[in-house]
């Protein structure tokens, strides 16, 4: 389990996270949403250990990974994969490339095993036969999937998808929904996906959370947060414009 506590950042004055505390069960999809610049990304990358907290703790198999120094964070940055929200591909490689390289960096593996790594992975995201495309090649919903088929080289204990859907067409947002949902069918990781697309987490969700001014406002499962009276979760999950939310500067609203 991910045990997240009391988790503090400001930058330049501005509090992002606020006293923030959260669990992301073994083996469940957990699903954070919020409106833009209310702190989902930040938590993601405190996670990772990309950032230090201000204060509080982040707990993975009950070890704060806030105390530790490189050579162990290193280690435990092994067990992630990153389903990053712009893909994150290497312009320079083909997509077979890009997918084999965490064989190449992490294994020692021969070219012909790590090819057929990459077939495998690029097969099970609806991709095959594509490794000698360049990222420029392939649309923005197909370089998601290989962001994912990349993530999911090393066989993750956690997987963390920063917004999969953003920029993508209602389709194309379908799609990479059901196949998060199928991959942690098969692979039962444990997930954590930052995302504000509330039908994409209804959809694949265990779990849901919503981050507001920096801290966890409401919590429950899917249905939940379809009945919930929170005037804050239903402004959100609504899409409305009149509430407790400002839609010009949400983080200094409510």
């Amino acid at each position: 389990m991910i045990q997240i506590r009391s988790l503090t950042k400001a930058f330049k004055g501005q509090r992002v996270l606020d006293g923030l505390s959260i669990d992301v069960p073994d083996g469940k999809i957990t699903v954070v949403i919020g409106p833009s610049g209310t702190g989902k990304s930040v938590l993601l990358k405190h996670i990772l250990g990309l950032i230090k907290p201000d204060s509080g703790s982040i707990l993975i198999d009950g070890a704060d990974i806030t105390a530790m120094d490189d050579l162990a964070l290193n280690g435990v940055r092994k067990q992630f994969g990153v389903c990053f929200q712009d893909a994150a591909l290497f312009d320079s490689m083909s997509v077979g490339e890009n997918v084999g390289f965490p064989f190449v960096i992490h294994t020692e593996f021969d070219r012909e095993r790590i090819d057929h790594e990459v077939e495998a992975l690029l097969t099970e995201v609806g991709l095959a036969g594509i490794e000698a495309k360049m990222p420029s090649q392939i649309s923005g919903g197909m370089r998601k999937r290989v962001g994912l088929a990349r993530a999911l080289a090393m066989r993750p204990r956690f997987i963390l998808f920063d917004e999969p859907t953003t920029g993508l067409d209602p389709v194309m947002s379908n799609a990479i929904s059901k196949l998060i949902r199928q991959v942690h069918d098969r692979t039962c990781a444990t997930s954590l996906v930052i995302s504000h697309d509330i039908e994409g987490a209804y959809s694949i969700a265990d779990n849901m959370a919503m981050i507001y001014r920096g801290g966890i406002v409401f919590e429950g499962t899917p249905d939940d947060f379809r009945g919930a009276d929170d005037p804050l979760v239903q402004q959100f999950v609504n899409g409305l414009v009149e509430g407790p939310i400002n839609p010009i500067n949400p983080v200094n609203s409510g």
